[in-house]
C-alpha cells in the first residue's frame, strides 16, 4: 500500500487479534457504535502535524515530510489556497512550487497518510485565506456564501482540482483518508446553510460517495450551529489551554457518536508585524498532548492521531514561510498584518530545524507506539555568508542619454549597490503605460492582485502654507508613501496617520505608491479592497484627475532588471522608495542563510525591547525601513524589522547560485544609508520588537 508502513505502526496496541482486511477492500471510515475510525475494517488512530507546500520550497518538501514521519507521525493535514493556483481567472498553476500533485505523491511515497483541506477557503493565515482577489473584480460579491457569481468561480475551480485529488483517494488506492469541506465556517457572518449544501453536493459529485467528508469549527455553539451539516462529521478545534472535556464536550452537541477529533492542536502561534514573537511552551504543549492521548484521543499537530476515542491535529507542525506577497492579515479591532516568517513557533522551526518542542512531542509519541526505526534526520546546514558592503549608483551614467534600465550591459564591480528612484522606472514597471481616472479606483478595479501601484495627481493651486493632505478613514490600504516633486513626504497608513502637510506650486506632482500588506484572511472582513479606497483631499477639497500605475515588478526583476542595466556610481540619492541591487559570490556552497538589514534609513530615538513588550527597555537609537527583496529573481518576501519582531528573512539555499554572482535586488520604501550592506547570518533573529518615536534625528 503507498500508505502502509507508518500508518500500519499506529494501530492501537491490542492482546486481541484485529480483523483483517482483504488486501483489496481498502476503506477509511468513521464507525458511530464503538466511536473510532476504521481503516480497511480494523480499529484506526493516526497522530497528524499540519505542512502548508505553498510556504515550502519544493526542494525541501522532502526533508521536511521525513522529519515528520520520524517524528512519529503517521498522516500529515494539508491545505490547497485556490489563489496560488488560478492567479486568474481561468488561468491555473501546478508547476513547480505549485505543483500539489507532485507534493501528495511524495507524501505517499514516504508512507504518510493526507488529511486534505482544499477549501474553497482555507484562512490558513494566507492572503485573503486562499480565495483569489480576482473574486473582488465583482465589487458587490458575497464571499463564501450561495452568491451565484461566487458559486459559479468555486465550481469552476473544484472541477479542475478535485479529479486531480480522486484518483489519490484512499479508497482509490492513493493515501487521502478524509478531505474537509470548507473551513471554520462557524466563524463567518454569513451563516449560509444553502452553500454548504451546495459545497457538499459538489464534492459528492466529484469524489463518490465514500470518501470521509469533514468540517472543522471553534468549540462554540453558534460555531457550530453555522459550520456543521448533516453529512459531513463535524470535528473542533481548540489549543493547549483549553479544557479538554468542555471541548470535546461542544463537539458531542453536534456529533453525539462517533470519534472525538481536534482538527486544529495548536503547537504554536503566527507573528504581526509590531507584537512579540508568539511562543507555545514546549512542556504545556506535550502535556496537553499526553492527556489527550491518555484519553484515547486522535490529534493534529497542527497533532492529529484517531484512536477509538478521540482525534487531535497540530497546527502548525511546520510552518514556513510567507514568501513574496502571499502573507495573510487579521482585523482584531485594527488591521494585523502577518510577518513573513511563517516559523509559528512549531516543532519544526521556519528552516525546517527540529526543535526541542519536537523532541518533546516525539517522546509523548512514543509512549504510546513504536516510533520509526533510524535516527532524526539534522538540522539542514546554515551558512553565514557575512558582510556584503552595497555602494549606491545614480540611476544612467552621464554618457548614457536613455534611462538606465535601457543602457546596453557592462561589467559590474561585485558587492555594489545599484539605485534607481521607483518614480523615474514607471515605464519599465508599467510598460503598458497608466490607467486615467478622475478618481482613485482600487487594485482590483484595475486587476492589481498585489504589491504596489502609484497613483498620481497634480496640485491645483499654490500651497505656500502648509496644508493638510488627508485620507477618509480607512481608505488608504495599507500604506501610501508620498512624494511630491519626487521628495519623500512621508506615510500613510490604515488605521495610522492619515495626513500630512505638504507646500507646493500649482502643478507640482503628487504621487503616492500604495502598498498591499496582505488581505484579511479570517473573519467577517475577507472582502479587504485594497488602493485607494477614498479621494485623497488638500485642506479638505478633494484632489481629481489621477493617473494610476499597476506596477509589475515581479514580472520585471524575473526578466533581468535592473541587473542588466549600467549605472554610475553616485555619492547621494533621495529618500522614498528606491531600488538597490548588489551581487554576491558563495564560497563553492548553497545552503540556507538568513539576511539581516544593519543600519539602513535615518535614524530615530526608540525604546527597544527585548524578549518582546514585556521585556528589558532600552533607548537607542534605530533605523527605520521597510520594503521587499528578491535574491536571483526569488521574492523573500516583505522585511520590516522596526516594526518587528522579525529581523531577518529566511533565504533558502535552493535560490543561490554555486560558481556565478547571485543578484540582490531590494526595493526600499522609505530610505537606506548612505553605505548601505546587507549581512548573512547562519541563525534567525525573531523577537524584538521596538517602538519608535515620531522625532526623527540623524
Amino acid at each position: 500500500e503507498a500508505a502502509a508502513g507508518l500508518g500500519e505502526g499506529l494501530q492501537e496496541p491490542s492482546t486481541a487479534p484485529l480483523p483483517q482486511a482483504s488486501p483489496l477492500a481498502r476503506s477509511f471510515q468513521l464507525d458511530y457504535k464503538e466511536d473510532c475510525f476504521r481503516k480497511d475494517g480494523a480499529p484506526f488512530r493516526y497522530i497528524s502535524g499540519s505542512i502548508h507546500y505553498a510556504r515550502v520550497p519544493r526542494p525541501a518538501w522532502r526533508d521536511r515530510l521525513l522529519k515528520m514521519y520520524m517524528s512519529g507521525l503517521s498522516t500529515v493535514q494539508v491545505y490547497i489556497p485556490w489563489n496560488y493556483h488560478e492567479p486568474l481567472p481561468g488561468v491555473y498553476d501546478f508547476a513547480g512550487d505549485r505543483d500539489v500533485e507532485a507534493f501528495l505523491d511524495l507524501t505517499a511515497e514516504l508512507g504518510l497518510l493526507v488529511i486534505l483541506r482544499p477549501g474553497p477557503y482555507i484562512c490558513a493565515e494566507w492572503e485573503m485565506g486562499g480565495l483569489p482577489a480576482w473574486l473582488l473584480w465583482k465589487p458587490d460579491i458575497v464571499l463564501r456564501s450561495s452568491d451565484p457569481g461566487y458559486l459559479a468561480a468555486v465550481d469552476s475551480w473544484l472541477h479542475v482540482l478535485l479529479p486531480k485529488i480522486k484518483p489519490r483517494l484512499y479508497q482509490h488506492g492513493g493515501n487521502i483518508i478524509s478531505v474537509q469541506v470548507e473551513n471554520e465556517y462557524g466563524s463567518y457572518y454569513a451563516c449560509d446553510y444553502e452553500y454548504l449544501r451546495h459545497l457538499l453536493g459538489s464534492f459528492r459529485a466529484l469524489l463518490g460517495s465514500e470518501v470521509l467528508l469533514f468540517t472543522t469549527d471553534g468549540t462554540r455553539a453558534e460555531e457550530l450551529r453555522c459550520g456543521t451539516l448533516q453529512g459531513l462529521y463535524a470535528t473542533v478545534d481548540f489549543g493547549p489551554g483549553s479544557n479538554v472535556t468542555e471541548a470535546f464536550g461542544a463537539q458531542r452537541q453536534v456529533e453525539p457518536k462517533g470519534p472525538l477529533v481536534n482538527s486544529e492542536y495548536y503547537t504554536g502561534w503566527l507573528d504581526y508585524w509590531g507584537e512579540a514573537h508568539a511562543s507555545t511552551s514546549s512542556v504545556q504543549v506535550a502535556r496537553g498532548l499526553e492527556d489527550m492521548l491518555q484519553l484515547g484521543a486522535n490529534v493534529n499537530m497542527q497533532v492529529v492521531s484517531w484512536r477509538g476515542g478521540h482525534s487531535l491535529r497540530g497546527y502548525m507542525f511546520h510552518g514556513g514561510t510567507n514568501f513574496a506577497y502571499w502573507s495573510g492579515a487579521d482585523f482584531k479591532d485594527q488591521y494585523k498584518p502577518v510577518t513573513t516568517s511563517y516559523d509559528y513557533d512549531a516543532p519544526l522551526s521556519e528552516a525546517g530545524d527540529p526543535t526541542e518542542k519536537l523532541f518533546a512531542i516525539r517522546t509523548v509519541i512514543s509512549k504510546f507506539q513504536p516510533l520509526p526505526v533510524g535516527p532524526m534526520p539534522p538540522a539542514t546546514p546554515k551558512y553565514a555568508y557575512g558582510s556584503v558592503a552595497l555602494r549606491k549608483v545614480s540611476a544612467c551614467p552621464e554618457v548614457c542619454a536613455a534611462p538606465a534600465w535601457h543602457c546596453p550591459a557592462a561589467p559590474r564591480l561585485s558587492l555594489s549597490l545599484q539605485y534607481a528612484d521607483l518614480l523615474d522606472v514607471l515605464d519599465v514597471l508599467c510598460p503598458s503605460g497608466p490607467i486615467q481616472s478622475r478618481f482613485p479606483l482600487t487594485f482590483e478595479a484595475i486587476k492589481q492582485a498585489h504589491g504596489f501601484v502609484v497613483y498620481r495627481t497634480q496640485l491645483p493651486r499654490d500651497v505656500l502654507d502648509p496644508a493638510t493632505l488627508g485620507a477618509p478613514p480607512h481608505s488608504i490600504c495599507d500604506r501610501g508613501y508620498v512624494m511630491l516633486q519626487q521628495e519623500y513626504q512621508g506615510t500613510l497608513e490604515r488605521d495610522g496617520q492619515t495626513t500630512l502637510h505638504v507646500t507646493g506650486r500649482a502643478g507640482d506632482t503628487l504621487d503616492v505608491l500604495l502598498e498591499n500588506m496582505g488581505r484579511i484572511s479570517f473573519g467577517a472582513n475577507v472582502s479587504d479592497f485594497k488602493g485607494l479606497l477614498g479621494n485623497l483631499s488638500l485642506d479638505s477639497s478633494p484632489l481629481s484627475n489621477w493617473l494610476i500605475y499597476p506596477l509589475a515588478i515581479d514580472t520585471a526583476i524575473q526578466q533581468g532588471w535592473p541587473h542588466t542595466a549600467l549605472l554610475k556610481s553616485s555619492s547621494g540619492g533621495r529618500a522614498g522608495p528606491a531600488f538597490y541591487t548588489g551581487t554576491f559570490e558563495t564560497p563553492g556552497i548553497a545552503w540556507d542563510t538568513f539576511v539581516k538589514f544593519p543600519g539602513w534609513s535615518k535614524v530615530r530615538w526608540c525604546i527597544a525591547r527585548k524578549g518582546g513588550e514585556s521585556g528589558a527597555a532600552q533607548l537607542s537609537p534605530i533605523s527605520i525601513f521597510q520594503g521587499q527583496l528578491w535574491i536571483n529573481g526569488f521574492n523573500l518576501g516583505r522585511y520590516w524589522p522596526c516594526r518587528g519582531p522579525q529581523q531577518t528573512l529566511f533565504v533558502p539555499g535552493s535560490v543561490l547560485h554555486v560558481g556565478h554572482p547571485n543578484n540582490i535586488t531590494v526595493l526600499e520604501l522609505e530610505g537606506a544609508p548612505p553605505a548601505p550592506f546587507l549581512l548573512f547570518l547562519d541563525r534567525p533573529l525573531f523577537n524584538k520588537t521596538l517602538s519608535c518615536s515620531t522625532a526623527a534625528t540623524e
